[in-house]
């Protein structure tokens, strides 16, 4: 398995991996700025608008886009967003999350999806990801990285899994440093 920064020459393959997984948001949940229906209406009637914004940040070099992904040959098998905690502004404004002193943004990056090819689930590609977080982190100036898992127990739905689970984060070498015990934040320094 090889794991790269996503940039426009994986474009075919990022855009096959969400459509295999019949993922629809192609990683713009968190920048979107309507209401839970509009992005539920968008997500069905225009899901080539999330696909096109997506791929024209990249192309741009904007950081709120960044992400890895995991290719087993040609195929990209995994994706996970990895952008600096600043551009993910709606994630700190969850309930859970948002009375929550974390401390500064500068330097610390969030993992803020984990989407794996159905065929490939449960083969350990989620955390080859969050693995290698550490070091394209540090690669691009940061000190730490973050996990918003929901506390599940030990299993969980994969559909209910975007985030993470707390057990593959803490198998990962992350701590929690915050938030109540459904909704953990984990941390793990660079």
């Amino acid at each position: 398995m090889n794991i790269t920064a996503f940039d426009t020459s994986a474009s075919a393959a990022y855009s096959a991996l969400f459509e295999a997984c019949g993922c629809a948001c192609f990683c713009r949940w968190w920048h979107f700025q309507g209401t839970a229906n509009e992005w539920l209406a968008r997500c069905v009637q225009e899901p080539e608008r999330n696909r096109s914004e997506q791929l024209a940040l990249v192309r741009d070099g904007h950081v709120e886009a960044q992400g890895l992904l995991a290719f087993e040959g040609a195929r990209a098998v995994g994706w996970m967003k990895l952008a600096p905690r600043a551009t993910l502004k709606k994630l700190l404004r969850q309930g859970a999350y948002r009375a929550l002193d974390l401390g500064p943004d500068d330097a610390t990056w969030t993992i803020g999806c984990l989407l794996v090819h159905p065929a490939h689930r449960k083969t350990g590609i989620a955390r080859a990801l969050v693995n290698a977080s550490g070091d394209f982190v540090r690669r691009w100036g940061g000190r730490a990285v973050e996990a918003y898992p929901r506390h599940k127990g030990d299993w969980t739905y994969d559909e209910h899994a975007w985030m993470g689970t707390e057990r593959l984060f803490a198998l990962s070498g992350f701590t929690r440093i915050a938030g109540e015990p459904a909704y953990p934040v984990m941390q793990k320094a660079v």
